[in-house]
């Protein structure tokens, strides 16, 4: 298997493109198979939008679920791209050898813990009675697949990180168009409904791990996964690195959760199931945004992390530029398509007048403020590739007070739409915060590399 990137040594700008652009499809293709699943949950004869919410309720226990994947596979991969970096492929096996045995005990702790504490999860977080049945169906069959689910996207990140983002985007490609193809058979072929969606991904997700696992077990590959090699060191470092990117998506699915229960909340009985599919159908769309941004700099990430492993602060400034401008571009054409395209996003989900004019005016409202969005989600990725965990979880968990704050003030103090202006206002404070403490701490961790061994 040739290695198609030389992450020292090709140049910047192009290499950063091979890495983030098909990473960045492969998580566009991820939410797109996520936005199919609740298009056609949502156009269930007669009970659409109630099994549409339901879903939404189970949405931030999924992506809570699944970011344990992320504490090992963005913990261990930049550790993994550092070692390759220093010309130490041994200790780069172990690295990987220890993430995989994480994952496996992870996946079995996890899926012993949510199935047996999801009723009480799914009354916490916002379902209601008549939204309660769907969401119960739908995540305990989603838990039954968590194996599938953490080695696919934990193990995916170390072929990105060692240049085979190409790999890395079929691995996700495979999951998301078997999952949309199976989806309408499972949902009205075999009238499974809500169960017949997570049937379909749970089949898609075995089909991503079964692929990525394969790929890595062959000797070809630069670092390929092997048995042994344990350390305890090893581990702790791996979650010492996934700490921050996996506290930032827990998070964000703790305030998904918050948002759900506030919107049942002060949206009373009258509008509280309405609000909670709008904000369905409004999380739908930012995924949209975020996830194929997430990818850009997760692509990213190998390029800094190599070099900054080689000492080469000179690549390091080059591929943030680039990765800063790419998100930037990306972002800036969503802002567009928003104002132009959003009701006819909408219109997938719902045919209901008032929950599609409800919603697109709400999707307007939650990204307003996605250029500034476009600045902190690089900086604080690439500050974690950099082995600065701490001031990427700080940048980080800051966004997540201001929402947080938002999110319990303005409901109680204005009105349960208002609820929606968190994010914008999140999103504005917290770039102005992170690009600050960025241009004062970075030249500081290059002239500190400059004098010793990467961490």
């Amino acid at each position: 298997m040739p290695r198609s990137n030389d992450l020292g040594r090709d140049a910047v700008f192009p290499l950063v493109c091979r890495l983030a652009i098909p990473t960045m499809l492969a998580q566009l293709v991820s939410v797109l198979y996520s936005i199919v699943d609740r298009m056609y949950i949502g156009n269930i004869p007669e009970v659409g939008n109630l099994a549409l919410a339901g879903v939404g309720v189970c949405g931030p226990i999924v992506t809570l679920l699944g970011s344990f994947a992320t504490l090992v596979g963005l913990g261990g991969s930049p550790i993994l791209a550092m070692r390759m970096g220093e010309g130490n492929r041994k200790e780069a096996g172990r690295v990987l050898s220890n993430s995989f045995l994480m994952l496996l005990v992870l996946s079995g702790v996890l899926t012993a813990l949510f199935l047996l504490g999801k009723e009480q999860l799914l009354w916490w977080f916002g379902a209601s009675p008549a939204t309660f049945g769907y969401a119960n169906t739908y995540l305990t069959i989603y838990t039954a697949g968590t194996f599938f689910a953490l080695m696919a996207t934990g193990m995916n990140s170390f072929l990105i990180a060692q240049g085979f983002s190409g790999l890395g985007m079929a691995t996700v490609m495979l999951g998301a168009v078997l999952n949309i193809a199976l989806d309408p058979v499972f949902i009205f072929a075999l009238d499974l409904g809500v169960a017949g969606a997570a049937v379909a991904t749970v089949l898609s997700q075995l089909a991503s791990c079964a692929f990525v696992l394969c790929a890595l077990l062959r000797r070809k590959m630069p670092v390929p996964l092997r048995w042994g090699g344990f350390s305890r060191r090893i581990m702790v470092r791996v979650v010492t690195f996934g700490l921050s990117p996996v506290l930032i998506i827990a998070t964000d699915s703790v305030l998904l959760i918050v948002l759900n229960t506030v919107l049942q909340r002060y949206g009373g009985a009258e509008l509280g199931d309405t609000l909670v599919t709008c904000a369905t159908i409004v999380q739908s769309y930012l995924l949209l945004i975020t996830m194929p941004m997430g990818g850009l700099t997760l692509g990213t990430q190998p390029v800094i992390s190599f070099n900054y492993g080689a000492g080469d602060g000179g690549r390091i400034k080059t591929a943030l530029k680039s990765i800063v401008g790419l998100c930037l571009a990306f972002c800036a054409l969503m802002m567009v398509v928003t104002h132009t395209l959003s009701p006819l996003f909408v219109r997938l989900f719902t045919q209901d007048g008032e929950l599609a004019a409800r919603s697109v005016r709400y999707i307007k409202v939650f990204t307003a403020m996605i250029l500034p969005l476009a600045v902190q989600y690089p900086l604080v990725d690439e500050t974690t590739a950099l082995g600065h965990v701490r001031l990427a979880l700080f940048c980080s968990l800051f966004r997540k007070s201001v929402f947080l704050t938002c999110l319990l003030l303005l409901p109680a103090l204005v009105s349960a739409e208002a609820t929606f202006l968190s994010e914008p206002i999140a999103d504005a404070v917290a770039a102005t915060v992170t690009t600050c403490l960025f241009l004062h701490f970075f030249p500081k961790i290059l002239a500190q590399r400059a004098g010793g061994p990467a961490v």
